[in-house]
C-alpha cells in the first residue's frame, strides 16, 4: 500500500465492545427516549452520539436529550436530570474530526517512518500531529543544553558580626581581575547605610484547571498520566469534580460556604474553620468557560477511604480549593544597604506576618530570611570574606508538569490528551527520566523531520487544525472541510518526505544503531550492542562476532532504553526497561546485573543442595523434616549448628537421635564440600 493511500482511505468505524452494542440495540427497541449523560466535552459528546446512533438503528424514532454535570454528587445529578438539554451534535462532530485527523496523520506518518527506519513490529516508530511537535520541543531543548557554553563569573560575600552575611551589590562580576582586586581591597568594618522596610503581599493561587493541576501534581512526584488516572478515580468515586477542564473561575451556583463546612470534621478541620472565619472571596484565573468548573473537592474523606497515592492527590485538590478561598500571605521585606570601605553590599530579609493561604497550602514554599536588629549608621566588624567563582548554567530539561504548561501555551493537544501524548513518548522510548531526556532515536526522528519536512515538528500546523475543530463546534465549519484540509496538508508533507526518503533512512538507521550501543567489549575493544536472536530473544553482543563471542542476556519483554549513566567498574551504560502499565525497571549495568543474578543462582543452588543433604540422613523422613523446618532447621548445616537439647524440646524428638543425625550431617557436608 502506498503511503498516500492511507491519507485518502475511507475511515470505517468498527465497534469493539459487541456486548455494549447489543445491549444498546435491545434497549433501544422499546425505549421512548435516550438520555446522554457522558462527560461533557468533545470526547464525551462523541461517545454519547455514537451510542445514540446505535440505538437509532433499532428505533429510528427514539427521542434524545442531554444532561450535564461536573461532579458525581446526588444534588448535581438530580439537578441535571430535572433540566435536561439537547445533544450537541456539532461538539460531537468536532471530536470525531479530531479522531479522524489524528488517525490519518498517525497512520500515514508512522508507517513511513517505521518502514524507512526498518523498525517494525512492537518497536515501531510513531509520528503524530501533536506527538512530533511535542518531541521536537524536548529535542530542541537538549540541543540548547549541549550547545551551551558556560561563562565564568564571581560573587563576593562578607560575614559580619551578629551572624549577618552580605553580598556585593554588583552581584555577578564578569571580569575575574576586577573581582579579585575588589575582594582584596575590602576593609575590616561594614557601615549600615540604609534600612528600608515594605510590606509584600502574595496573592492566593487561582483554582485548578487541568494544566495547573498536572503541574502541581508533578511537583509532588506524580507523572502527568498517573495524576490524571488518579484524578479520574477520585471523580468517579465522588470525591472531586471533573478533572478535565480549562476553567479557572468558580461558578456562582457553587455554594462555597456549604462546601467548606463539610471539611469541619476530619483532617482539614483547622484549615476549614480558618477559611470560614475569613472573607472567603475566591480567586479568579485568566480562563473562564461554561463547560466545566475548576477542579474542586466534592466530598469530605479521610486517609482510610483511599490508597496512599489517591490520598495525596485528593489532599492536593482540597488544599488548593481552601487556598483559593483564603486571604493573601503578607510579609515584611527588609532591604539593608551597607558599605565596606567604598564597596556597596546588600542584605535582604523577609519575615511572614500573616500566613494567609500558605497556612493550608504547603506545596508553594517561601522561606523566611530573618535579619538581626540593625540601625542606620551602625558599624559591624567583618569576620570573614569569600570570593566565590561560579559558572552560568544551561537551560534545564522539561519536567512533565512544565511540558504540559508549554503544550497548553502553544496549543499542542487538549486538556484531555496532553498527558497521554507524554506517556506515548516514554512508551516509544523517545524519552526517559524526569526531567525528560531524549534518546538518540528521538534525535534521529526529529532531525530528519526538521530537515526535510519541518511542518510536522512545528506547533503552528497542529494549532491550525485545532482551530478548525473549534470552528466545527461553533458551527463555522463542517467536519468534512476540516478533514479534507488536513489531508491536503499531509499530502504536502509527503511531497517533501518522499523526495528525501534515502537521506531520512540513513539518518534514522544511524540514530537507531547509536541507541543500541551499551559499551566497549572488555575482550576485544569493539562495541557491545543490543541484538536480537533468531527466535526473538534479546542479548548484548559484540560487533566483533564471530571472532569475539562475548554476550550478556537481556529480559525477554519490555522496551529497552540505554541511558547515559555509566558503570564505573565495567564502563557500560545502564539500562532501563519500559513495560506498558508498569513502573520502569532500572536494570542498571548489564554486567553487574548478570553477576548478581549468577551469584544469587549459585546461592540458591547451594541452599537446595544443603536441603537435599538433610533429606539424605538415615532416619529423617518427610514428617521429621517438617518438624525440623518448623524449628528453623532447614539444611544440614543448620542441623550441625543447632543445640541438640534445645532442638529436642522444640520438636519432641529424642536428643540421642538428633546428636546422631548431627554427626551424619557433618560428614555429608564435608563430603559435599570436598573436605
Amino acid at each position: 500500500m502506498d503511503y498516500r493511500d492511507l491519507i485518502h482511505a475511507q475511515v470505517v468505524t468498527k465497534p469493539t465492545q459487541e456486548k455494549i452494542v447489543s445491549a444498546l440495540h435491545d434497549l433501544g427497541k422499546d425505549a421512548d427516549r435516550i438520555t446522554i449523560a457522558t462527560d461533557y466535552d468533545r470526547e464525551g459528546e462523541l461517545i454519547g452520539v455514537e451510542a445514540l446512533r446505535i440505538a437509532e438503528e433499532a428505533n429510528p424514532g427514539i427521542k434524545a436529550d442531554r444532561v450535564k454535570f461536573s461532579a458525581i454528587t446526588k444534588k448535581e445529578i438530580l439537578d441535571s436530570f430535572e433540566s435536561p438539554g439537547e445533544v450537541d451534535f456539532d461538539l460531537a462532530s468536532s471530536g470525531e474530526a479530531r479522531q479522524v485527523v489524528d488517525l490519518i496523520w498517525g497512520a500515514a506518518l508512522t508507517r513511513f517512518i517505521s518502514i524507512t527506519a526498518g523498525r517494525l513490529g512492537k518497536g515501531f516508530l510513531s509520528v503524530g500531529r501533536v506527538q512530533s511537535p511535542t518531541l521536537a520541543l524536548i529535542v530542541d531543548r537538549e540541543k540548547e543544553i549541549e550547545a551551551f557554553k558556560p561563562q565564568p563569573y564571581w560573587e563576593i560575600y562578607a560575614d559580619l558580626e551578629k551572624d549577618l552575611r552580605v553580598k556585593h551589590e554588583k552581584g555577578r562580576f564578569w571580569d575575574g581581575d576586577v573581582a579579585r582586586s575588589t575582594f582584596e581591597g575590602l576593609g575590616e568594618v561594614a557601615l549600615v547605610v540604609s534600612i528600608k522596610e515594605k510590606t509584600r503581599t502574595d496573592r492566593p493561587p487561582a483554582p485548578f484547571d487541568t494544566t495547573a493541576f498536572i503541574s502541581a501534581a508533578s511537583g509532588i512526584g506524580f507523572s502527568a498520566a498517573n495524576a490524571m488516572r488518579i484524578a479520574e478515580w477520585l471523580y468517579t468515586s465522588g470525591f472531586i469534580s471533573y478533572p478535565r477542564t480549562e476553567n479557572t473561575v468558580y461558578p456562582s451556583s457553587l455554594d462555597l460556604s456549604a462546601l467548606v463546612s463539610t471539611f469541619k470534621k476530619g483532617p482539614f478541620r483547622e484549615d476549614a474553620e480558618r477559611v470560614l472565619k475569613g472573607p472567603m472571596k475566591p480567586t479568579r484565573g485568566k480562563r473562564f468557560s461554561t463547560d466545566h468548573p475548576p477542579i474542586y473537592p466534592t466530598a469530605s474523606a479521610t486517609k482510610k477511604d483511599m490508597k496512599g497515592d489517591q490520598w495525596k492527590i485528593y489532599e492536593l485538590v482540597v488544599r488548593r480549593f481552601l487556598a483559593t478561598l483564603s486571604g493573601p500571605s503578607r510579609w515584611i521585606v527588609m532591604n539593608v544597604k551597607l558599605e565596606i570601605g567604598d564597596e556597596p553590599f546588600r542584605a535582604m530579609g523577609a519575615r511572614q506576618i500573616e500566613a494567609g493561604w500558605r497556612a493550608c497550602y504547603p506545596y508553594s514554599k517561601a522561606a523566611e530570611q530573618i535579619l538581626p536588629e540593625l540601625a542606620e549608621g551602625e558599624k559591624l566588624s567583618v569576620l570573614g570574606k569569600e570570593l566565590v567563582d561560579k559558572e552560568t548554567q544551561p537551560p534545564s530539561r522539561y519536567g512533565q508538569g512544565r511540558l504540559v504548561k508549554l503544550m497548553d501555551e502553544l496549543g499542542l493537544g487538549t486538556k484531555s490528551t496532553r498527558h497521554e501524548i507524554i506517556s506515548k513518548l516514554y512508551a516509544r522510548a523517545y524519552v526517559h527520566g524526569n526531567p525528560m531526556k531524549p534518546t538518540n532515536t528521538a534525535y534521529a526522528v526529529i532531525e530528519a523531520l526538521e530537515r526535510h519536512s519541518p511542518t510536522i515538528t512545528k506547533p503552528e500546523m497542529t494549532r491550525a487544525l485545532e482551530e478548525g475543530m473549534t470552528k466545527i463546534a461553533e458551527q463555522r465549519l463542517d467536519e468534512k472541510a476540516v478533514v479534507e484540509e488536513s489531508r491536503s496538508m499531509l499530502d504536502s508533507v509527503f511531497d517533501d518526505l518522499l523526495r528525501h526518503q534515502g537521506e531520512i533512512e540513513t539518518s534514522l538507521r544511524e540514530g537507531l544503531r547509536t541507541d543500541k550501543i551499551v559499551g566497549t567489549c572488555p575482550s576485544c575493544g569493539k562495541e557491545l550492542i543490543i541484538r536480537r536472536g533468531r527466535r526473538g530473544s534479546r542479548f548484548i553482543g559484540c560487533t566483533g562476532y564471530p571472532d569475539c563471542t562475548n554476550t550478556l542476556p537481556l529480559p525477554k519483554f519490555g522496551m529497552i532504553i540505554v541511558t547515559d549513566k555509566t558503570c564505573e567498574e565495567h564502563g557500560m551504560n545502564h539500562i532501563r526497561i519500559i513495560n506498558k502499565g508498569k513502573r520502569p525497571w532500572d536494570l542498571g549495568c548489564p554486567k553487574c546485573n548478570f553477576d548478581q543474578w549468577q551469584a544469587k543462582k549459585a546461592e540458591e543452588a547451594k541452599k537446595k543442595a544443603e536441603v537435599d543433604l538433610l533429606a539424605k540422613i538415615p532416619g529423617i523422613g518427610p514428617k521429621t523434616l517438617e518438624k525440623l523446618g518448623a524449628a528453623g532447621v532447614k539444611t544440614a548445616l543448620d542441623l550441625v549448628g543447632a543445640e541438640a537439647e534445645e532442638l529436642a524440646e522444640k520438636t519432641g524428638l529424642a536428643k540421642k537421635k538428633i546428636s546422631s543425625w548431627q554427626i551424619a550431617a557433618k560428614t555429608l557436608a564435608e563430603e559435599a564440600s570436598g573436605c
